[in-house]
């Protein structure tokens, strides 16, 4: 457990956080919308908010049913400024009582990627087309940004979402589980798991998109750190693209006690190094052999 100042800081924590992209939208629908209306205008088909209420009641479910408690539970949402992420959060939000509801946020910066103004649809195949040979991370939409600069103002807001919760600003009561519910889009939501679960761009490459109104659960471990293998099974986390090592990893932080370092793992030293002995006298054995 961590303390600070006699406090266990451990109650303090969320037990979930929740990552939801979107439900369906006119851009989604009918990719000529970004050509006439601006991005941060388009707004949710019918079946958008279907699939967003259905959401609402899922993740209600994933909440209230844990350890059987009765409105035992809190939620704070963060939400992007988008049209189309505020209607999802309105369909969700109706699944919860407005006394388990103690705020909501708006952040810009986990905003979608800008792809520049309007869209030409034609155009814009072609660019999307050049992404696909640069590379998804690095690839920067003319007049727009890359995966990279979204990467940079989506790690900007978990520094200040950590502060949130170390200063208790959410006003969070340790006897009532905590879940941060952050309404957003696909790409900020998969570099948010980038940048907490400290994957590579390489890793990166590798994940699939949410699908509209799909989420992700990161929940507490009983050692006090996040992981997706809490609440989702291996199949699921395969089907988004994780490699095996990257649900190794999850499994490994399901468990670990909270401040132990993953990067010391040999397991996962051995994606970055040729090789990781655990013994000095190899080590010097082969600096010997590489010197003469």
């Amino acid at each position: 457990m961590i303390e600070h100042g006699g406090v266990d800081r451990h109650k303090f924590l969320p037990k979930r956080i929740i990552l939801v992209r979107h439900g369906e939208s006119e851009g989604n629908l009918d990719g000529s919308a970004y050509s006439t209306v601006p991005d941060h205008q388009i707004a949710l088909t019918q079946q958008g908010i279907a699939q967003a209420r259905l959401a609402g009641n899922q993740i209600r479910r994933v909440i209230s049913d844990s350890d059987n408690l009765v409105d035992n539970w809190k939620v704070y949402f963060y939400v992007s400024p988008y049209t189309r992420t505020r209607l999802t959060l309105r369909e969700i939000a109706k699944s919860f009582p407005r006394k388990c509801v103690i705020g909501v946020r708006e952040e810009c910066r986990i905003r979608e990627q800008d792809f520049g103004n309007f869209q030409i649809t034609e155009k814009m195949k072609a660019i999307k087309d050049d992404r696909q040979k640069f590379g998804r991370f690095y690839y920067r939409f003319p007049e727009g940004e890359s995966a990279a600069d979204v990467y940079d103002r989506v790690s900007s807001f978990l520094e200040s979402l950590w502060r949130d919760i170390d200063m208790n600003r959410l006003q969070h009561d340790p006897s009532n589980d905590l879940n941060l519910i952050i309404v957003s889009h696909g790409l900020a939501s998969r570099v948010f798991l980038m940048k907490w679960f400290k994957w590579t761009v390489e890793q990166f490459e590798h994940l699939h998109n949410f699908g509209n109104c799909e989420f992700r659960v990161m929940q507490l471990g009983l050692g006090g750190e996040y992981s997706l293998a809490v609440y989702h099974s291996d199949d699921e986390m395969q089907q988004w693209g994780l490699s095996p090592e990257m649900i190794a990893g999850q499994k490994w932080r399901a468990h670990a006690q909270r401040g132990e370092n993953m990067e010391k793992l040999p397991w996962y030293l051995d994606g970055f190094l040729d090789h990781v002995s655990d013994d000095e006298d190899d080590d010097d054995k082969n600096i010997e052999n590489n010197v003469s």
